[in-house]
């Protein structure tokens, strides 16, 4: 079997990086396990990253930017009042699903206190929060939305969301059912549209 290219091996460490960062944690996790997965030695993996802390890196900023992309696309082509809301929530709740190991590197970033998260991070995503919440304000004042704090109502929002796929192990216990169902998940998805339409939306 001929050796992969050079820029086929990176993405594969990238992915493995990331799937083993997510679920063991920076320090619980070995260049050269990961370097075992992918098929090649240490140093050849340190010669994609020169360290675990620039993989690391690497992999959080990965991870982020196919956030950033979706946060861009569900606030492209503006809508007016709640529909725009809703937009974002869905968009947001099918990006969790479909990206656990995100969900695992973002609650690891909280909790560890990570040097991109309060960094790097946190400056890419003030502007996200900033333009999100001037749309919030801008839609309250036109009296398309109820009043509400824009930003702590983001910031419930995103923890809503990321909760239910980071504590999902916990909900299974205290709800006795597997919260990773597709109905489950369409049934959270519609209990957490319909409580923010309530709090939102004028004509709810």
């Amino acid at each position: 079997m001929p050796a992969p290219a050079p820029a086929d091996t990176k993405a594969l460490i990238l992915d493995v990086a990331r799937r083993r960062f997510a679920e063991h944690g920076l320090a619980a996790t070995s260049l050269s396990e990961i370097a075992d997965e992918v098929g090649i030695r240490r140093p050849s993996l340190l010669h994609h990253f020169p360290s675990k802390d620039a993989l690391y890196r690497a992999v959080l900023e990965q991870a982020f930017a196919d956030w950033f992309a979706i946060v861009d696309a569900a606030t492209s082509n503006m809508l007016e009042g709640w529909p725009q809301v809703e937009r974002v929530l869905r968009a947001a709740f099918a990006f969790f699903a479909a990206h656990p190991d995100f969900v695992r590197l973002a609650r690891r970033e909280a909790l560890d206190v990570g040097p991109l998260l309060t960094e790097e991070l946190g400056d890419g995503l003030r502007p996200l929060l900033d333009r999100a919440a001037r749309f919030l304000e801008g839609e309250m004042d036109a009296g398309r939305l109820r009043r509400h704090d824009a930003r702590r109502l983001l910031v419930t929002g995103y923890g809503a969301v990321l909760s239910y796929f980071s504590d999902a192990s916990l909900i299974e216990n205290l709800m006795a059912a597997d919260p990773h169902t597709p109905d489950a998940m369409s049934d959270e998805l519609e209990h957490l549209v319909e409580l923010f339409r309530s709090a939102l939306d004028p004509a709810a």
